[in-house]
This record gives C-alpha cells, sequence and structure tokens, in this order.
C-alpha cells in the first residue's frame, strides 16, 4: 500500500517545448495542419506515443499549455487543435474536424517536431475537455472514420447537452448502463463542483445527467473513473488564462480555491492511465487503484477502477 504521493502528479523527467502551428508558420510543411494547433513535445532524443487533446466550448487550445506540459514531461507528444473559436450546439463538425487533424497525423506530425523527436502513431489516445471530452467519445465511437486507430480514451468532465433530454448534436450519451462499443480503454474524470450552480443566475458548466457519471456509466471495462472532490469544471485550465473568455472561465464554474491541484491530478491520472495502456506498464494506475486517499494528491469523491 503506497503511504506516498504518485509522482506522477508531478512534472517528469522529460524537457518539453511548446509549438504554435498554423498554416501562417508552417508554409513549407506539406500537407499543412487543417486546423491551428498548439503541441507539446519533449526534447529529448526518442520515440514517444501521441495524445490528441480536444478543447472544451468557446476555449482556446493556449488555455491548457500547463496540462500538456505536464503531459508531455512524461514522455508524450500532445497534440492540441484550435477546433473553432466561435461555434453552435451542434458538435457535428467538430468531430469531423478532429478526424481530419487525426488523419493529418501521419504525414504531417513528424515533420513539424524537433529532428530527434519521432511520433509513435501504433499507441495513439484521444482525450477532450467539456465538449471536446464529448468529442472525444463520439471520434472513439466511430463517428468520423480515421486512418489510424485510438488505443486509449480519456474524458475530463465530459458534456453532452444541457440536461438529460437536451443533448447537443449528435447525441452521445445513451442512457443504457455499459453501452458503448469501444475498442480501448476509457478514462473519465470528474469535478465534483462540476454539477454546482455558480449562482442563481448561471447554470452548472457540467449539468447532472450529460456529465462524467453517465458517461463512465454506459462503459465497459477496462474503464476508470475518478472525480475531484472540491474542484471545478473550469479548474484544469491555466492559472492564467487571457482574453475575454480567458476571465470569463473564473467567472461562470463553480470552482475550488486554485487551479493548480486540480490540473495536476487531471495531468497525473492521465499520465497513469496512458502508462498503462499506451506503454502496457500498469504499476502507476495500480497504485492509484490501491491506495487513493495516500497516493493521490487531493480528495477524489469516487476512485472506480474496472481493469482487465
Amino acid at each position: 500500500m503506497s503511504t506516498t504521493v504518485s509522482p506522477v502528479f508531478k512534472l517528469g523527467k522529460y524537457t518539453v517545448n511548446l509549438l504554435s502551428v498554423s498554416n501562417k508558420n508552417t508554409a513549407s510543411v506539406s500537407p499543412p495542419p487543417p486546423k491551428p494547433l498548439l503541441v507539446s513535445t519533449p526534447t529529448d532524443d526518442g520515440e514517444f506515443p501521441v495524445l490528441i487533446f480536444l478543447h472544451g466550448t468557446f476555449l482556446c487550445n493556449s488555455f491548457y499549455s500547463q496540462l500538456l506540459q505536464h503531459i508531455s514531461s512524461h514522455g508524450y507528444i500532445v497534440v492540441a487543435p484550435q477546433l473553432y473559436i466561435v461555434t453552435g450546439s451542434d458538435a457535428t463538425k467538430d468531430i469531423s474536424d478532429a478526424a481530419e487533424v487525426t488523419d493529418w497525423l501521419v504525414k504531417g506530425l513528424v515533420k513539424i517536431l524537433p529532428n530527434n523527436v519521432q511520433p509513435n502513431l501504433r499507441k495513439l489516445g484521444i482525450a477532450g475537455h467539456s465538449r471536446g471530452g464529448k468529442v472525444a467519445f463520439a471520434l472513439a465511437l466511430g463517428y468520423a472514420k480515421t486512418s489510424l486507430t485510438f488505443s486509449a480514451l480519456l474524458a475530463v468532465d465530459p458534456v453532452d447537452g444541457t440536461s438529460k433530454g437536451n443533448q447537443t448534436n449528435p447525441p452521445i450519451l445513451t442512457y443504457i448502463p455499459s453501452s458503448f462499443e469501444l475498442k480501448m480503454a476509457a478514462l473519465v474524470i470528474g469535478s465534483g463542483l462540476g454539477e454546482l450552480n455558480r449562482n442563481c443566475l448561471l447554470p452548472p458548466c457540467a449539468p447532472e445527467g450529460v456529465s462524467h457519471q453517465e458517461f463512465y456509466d454506459e462503459c465497459r471495462a477496462p474503464a476508470c473513473h475518478l472525480v475531484a472532490k472540491d474542484y471545478g469544471h473550469m479548474d484544469t485550465l491555466d492559472d492564467d488564462t487571457k482574453g475575454i473568455v480567458g476571465k470569463a472561465s473564473y467567472c461562470l464554474c463553480a470552482k475550488g480555491k486554485t487551479r493548480e491541484p486540480m490540473r495536476n491530478f487531471v495531468g497525473g491520472v492521465m499520465v497513469a492511465f496512458m502508462r498503462a495502456y499506451l506503454n502496457g506498464d500498469m504499476e502507476d494506475l495500480l497504485t492509484l487503484k490501491g491506495d487513493p486517499n495516500h497516493a493521490i494528491p487531493i480528495g477524489v469523491s469516487i476512485a472506480s477502477f474496472q481493469l482487465e
């Protein structure tokens, strides 16, 4: 039984670089990326698994830079597309755009990485936060075809609408337990305060009936579900999110005292899960399962592990 916090919740051993990639600064890259990208990559020599990370509603991919760097410091290349700036409630185009980014990785990713860094696309994960978590589930479920195969699904406080019966198109939740026919392991992370109103004027950011619990209930083993007890839907973001939307992210959702503990929790759990299902090393995930009260640095209200 663990008596100390797992090292996955701290920065890893790899030096990391953040790359901002768009048509404007990659004119020589063919094919160009279909969407602007924020890419977090180790700079050390080696071949590394790849994770696609999809942002939440109206949020910028840059708002996740600290989370992406945490993950990369443990030996992962993270590709975060900016799917849109302004959008409607229908997520159909998000799904097709994310699939297009996935297909671009085959020929495009290696061209923007340091020469000594190689992506291992045989070890590919799909992840997202909020609406991006819903889109990640949609891709994993085959709502859009991709030329690459995902080996792990990671959703951070996924949201599928405003309430049960008011899902956004295309609806992902079926409300039938274990109904998702996923061909990969799934991780669902939730926020304990996400289902609460910020005040009487604002609705919850991750409403009950369309959020983490429902997504997890429809997964089959192997699947994990962890919920940060005293943190909110936006606490995964950077400490300093700029612009009107960035400032609004502090005001719209019920939240914890600071963002860093939640962000480290999310990053650490994601790393442990990817080590298990992309790298084939179960040790860190089993440590969290064996003693979550000591191995995890914040309080969790749910720590469910269906491992095969």
